[in-house]
């Protein structure tokens, strides 16, 4: 029993080093060993498959760990009537912005926009006239790019959707 308190100790330190191992872990971006070329060649790719589909560079950090800084992602188009709650959509704010977040809940005049990682929701609802639309797929890579308004992989130039702070 002397070491009880010893034992509690060991495994308080424990507990706390996994949550700090945890928390650390949400706010790195996932990798894939792919080169940006080829990401952006397969997202394209999917992108062409689909009508009105397009691709686009995350920049921000937001939305970790679903998606982070230089990550590419399929927007299809949706019509609003089909949006639902934990959906992650792209529009464009108030301010001209483009944004990727999720979607948590539905309010008269449009939809409710808050970043993973943001402790609170977007200013802007998303409704018919902004929407841009759903997150198909993400790709990751290895690769991270300068922050701009527009990344250039020849022979395409890709728009960036902000996974920022709300405004």
């Amino acid at each position: 029993m002397k070491n009880a308190p010893r034992h509690i100790l060991a495994l308080v330190v424990l507990l706390v080093g996994f949550a700090v191992a945890a928390q650390a872990k949400l706010n790195v971006a996932p990798v894939a060993p792919v080169s940006l070329r080829d990401a952006v060649a397969d997202a394209l790719s999917l992108a062409r498959m689909h009508d009105g589909a397009k691709v686009m560079r995350i920049a921000g950090v937001s939305m970790l760990p679903y998606f982070g800084e230089g990550a590419l992602v399929v927007v299809k188009p949706i019509s609003e009537a089909k949006l639902r709650a934990g959906m992650v959509v792209v529009y464009r704010n108030r301010f001209g912005e483009t944004i990727a977040h999720r979607l948590i809940a539905r309010e008269a005049a449009g939809w409710v926009a808050q970043g993973f990682n943001n402790e609170a929701a977007d200013s802007t609802l998303v409704n018919a006239e902004n929407l841009v639309g759903v997150v198909y797929a993400t790709f990751h890579t290895m690769a991270r790019t300068a922050t701009g308004t527009q990344l250039s992989v020849s022979p395409v130039t890709l728009e960036v959707a902000l996974a920022a702070p709300a405004k």
